[in-house]
């Protein structure tokens, strides 16, 4: 494609780095919630240098560093986006740290604080937890004010990986069908203030065997493509919550980049730390996406033009 040339409004972005999300494998394969349209380019976040401004923008000039949340569109070496849009990189912050900040830090960032609500105290149960939004949401507990954070994984690697960024406790699942028994155990019987699930089905399930009294899980995927139902009978005698977060950029705009400036700042500050997975180059963006949907993937997934 040509290389955009940026309206009155918009800043060019030279990319630097690109993330990468399971969100974009399931446009790919067409399993997204909402119907992909085509042609369809993917990526959610880009991080580099501008380059280039329209003339009517204030907000930015070439040479500026910045990171952006988008829809689409990230896999490319330039993007023209609209001046709202991008976010400064702080000094001391790396293209590839900032580009792990939007779209998994801000949905974990979401799901603790709005669907959550968690609670200085609480324990919070986060499955997946090595991945990119599992390793954010481990530690915003933390910063939030979480007693005790439980990891769960399929993988003792992983765990190791949670373990370092303030997890807890560390549950193997695959190697630990009872774990619902040892969650319990963990929290004197009482089960999980908080649970935060992207897989479905049997760790759904499972999940609410641990569940404590007034606890909420909140669902935000469903990596194991399989159906998950339930009768919300069940939560009634501990008046307990399922909650739904479906992650819309484009609906909470200022929203996302007040959230994203806060996370910068944790990160600049060393109160967050952000794990890069694996890096590839644009041009092998087909093996980044096996790579997740192999499951064996931790972190933060990058692309380099």
């Amino acid at each position: 494609m040509e290389k955009p040339n940026p309206s009155e409004n918009q800043v060019l972005i030279k990319n630097c780095a690109i993330g990468v999300n399971f969100a974009d494998t399931r446009r790919r394969l067409g399993k997204y919630l909402e119907p992909t349209p085509l042609p369809f380019i993917p990526g959610m976040e880009v991080s580099g240098v501008v380059v280039e401004v329209g003339r009517r923008v204030r907000s930015f000039k070439p040479g500026d560093r910045v990171v952006s949340l988008i829809t689409n569109g990230g896999y490319a070496e330039y993007l023209a986006v609209d001046e709202s849009i991008p976010v400064h990189i702080p000094d001391g912050i790396s293209y590839e740290q900032a580009v792990a900040i939007p779209l998994q830090g801000i949905t974990a960032y979401r799901i603790l604080k709005e669907q959550a609500k968690i609670e200085k105290g609480n324990t919070v149960l986060v499955h997946a937890a090595a991945g990119g939004v599992g390793l954010i949401a481990i530690q915003l507990a933390k910063i939030f004010g979480a007693d005790k954070v439980i990891a769960t994984s399929s993988s003792t690697k992983k765990l190791e990986i949670t373990k370092s960024l303030g997890a807890n406790y560390l549950v193997n699942y695959k190697a630990n069908g009872c774990w619902p028994e040892l969650v319990k155990e963990i929290t004197s019987g009482r089960g999980a203030d908080v649970i935060l699930d992207s897989i479905g089905e049997e760790i759904f399930y499972k999940s609410l065997e641990c569940l404590a009294e007034n606890g909420k899980i909140v669902v935000y995927g469903r990596a194991s493509g399989k159906e998950t139902l339930f009768d919300p009978r069940h939560l009634m005698i501990k008046n307990q919550q399922v909650n739904g977060f479906y992650f819309k950029g484009e609906n909470s705009h200022e929203k996302n980049k007040s959230i994203m400036q806060i996370l910068l700042d944790y990160l600049r500050q060393n109160q967050l730390k952000v794990t890069i997975g694996a890096t590839y180059p644009l041009s092998q963006a087909n093996s980044a996406h096996k790579l997740i949907e192999s499951r064996s993937s931790h972190g933060k997934i990058i692309l380099k033009p």
